[in-house]
């Protein structure tokens, strides 16, 4: 395609999580005469950091996770719910599953991450996700045919002691009320290896109370349908039987094919600039899981430590959408710099732990004031005034 040609076409988002959505909505709302298009294949946004209340029951399915159709009414930007398959970065063109060419003047790409397996045996076959509705409804039935059965010596693996795993342990816990136990394996020397001392002495002291028990130093070589091989040194191997396993190992870059062939990290990222532009694709941006930037100088940890947060996501969806703006204007490009504004967890139903912006807090208040500041995050005023309506009258 020409270049005038191409510069006519839309903005193009890739990926409508918590970063693709936000950059989108910034876009059209900081330059409404400029078309924007969303490519999402799935019918309801998804807010991963409340997941964990919608597995308890704290919060309801339409308030973590509304349409796209609601959330995008009236805000000058087009959604096309479909899946992109491959993009040509020298052609400026994308294909969509169903077959559908589109061209594009700049890209976002925030396609997110997938679950890693590292190629252990068994993993795909034999393990729960938590990271999608049809995860949270399959963990509740299972939790429920647990709490049914009361056979002795029922037990609940988890793979992964991160923010993830831990939080899902203690939710589960909770949950079960006894009728299951939940151990928590993880590879490394510690828990919450990224997390602040603070938080991560509260996580602990709610594995605790929970009777949840921690392995750490850890390897899983293998899982089965009702066990899973476990290593701890050369000579010590347990086969550790359970009634379901969960992984939460971490998660790679879900990129779609790109023409020329782009080199992605060892965690299947786009390398991209400080600028957050991907190497070599003057009109693409990536963020989030899908990339890995350039450090900045200023920002506040180095660019291959930053934690695949919502939070990160967030800054680089701001970032992002001005550098494509600055872009069309041919003005220079800004550096993404990555503010740390503190750190959450949830520890079971009703509690939480957060420290940031000088101070730190656990318990009930916590867990109100984490609910509170996601509630400042949610896309789009109109939702976040329905979800708290609906918070109000629950407490009232």
């Amino acid at each position: 395609m020409p270049p005038t040609e191409a510069d006519q076409q839309p903005i193009v988002v890739v990926g409508g999580g918590f970063g693709g959505l936000s950059a989108a909505l910034e876009l059209a709302a900081a330059s409404p005469s400029t078309p924007v298009l969303l490519m999402e294949p799935q019918e309801r946004f998804l807010f991963l950091p409340l997941l964990y209340e919608l597995l308890s029951g704290e919060l309801r399915r339409w308030e973590i996770a509304p349409r796209y159709s609601e959330l995008l009414a009236g805000r000058g930007l087009a959604w096309l719910q479909e899946r992109v398959s491959s993009i040509n970065t020298s052609e400026r063109s994308l294909i969509t599953q169903q077959g559908r060419q589109l061209h594009y003047s700049q890209l976002v790409i925030a396609t997110g991450g997938q679950p890693i397996t590292y190629g252990i045996p068994g993993v795909l076959e034999h393990t729960l996700g938590f990271r999608s509705l049809a995860d949270v409804d399959r963990l509740k039935a299972l939790v429920e045919q647990l709490k049914l059965q009361r056979r002795p010596l029922q037990r609940l693996v988890i793979v992964g002691a991160g923010a993830s795993g831990v939080e899902l342990a203690c939710k589960l816990a909770d949950l079960l009320q006894g009728a299951a136990v939940v151990e928590l394996v993880e590879q490394g020397d510690d828990l919450l290896p990224q997390a602040k001392s603070f938080n991560r002495d509260q996580a602990r002291q709610a594995l605790l109370q929970r009777d949840i028990r921690l392995r750490t130093g850890t390897r899983v070589t293998s899982v089965q349908a009702d066990s899973l091989s476990l290593q701890r040194s050369a000579n010590s191997s347990e086969q550790l039987s359970c009634d379901g396993v969960i992984w939460t190992g971490g998660v790679v870059g879900s990129v779609p094919a790109l023409t020329p062939a782009q080199e992605l990290d060892g965690r299947g990222r786009l390398p991209c600039d400080a600028e957050l532009r991907v190497i070599g694709c003057e009109q693409v941006f990536a963020i989030g899981d899908a990339a890995v930037c350039a450090e900045a100088s200023g920002s506040a940890l180095p660019a291959s430590a930053l934690p695949a947060t919502a939070q990160v996501a967030y800054q680089q969806a701001a970032c992002v959408a001005a550098n494509v703006l600055r872009q069309r204007r041919g003005d220079a490009l800004e550096p993404f710099i990555w503010k740390d504004l503190g750190e959450m967890l949830g520890l079971g139903i009703g509690q939480a732990t957060l420290t940031g912006m000088g101070f730190t807090l656990a318990g009930p208040a916590a867990f109100q004031l984490r609910r509170l500041a996601y509630l400042a995050r949610m896309p789009g005023l109109q939702h976040q005034l329905r979800v708290a309506g609906g918070w109000l009258a629950d407490w009232f």
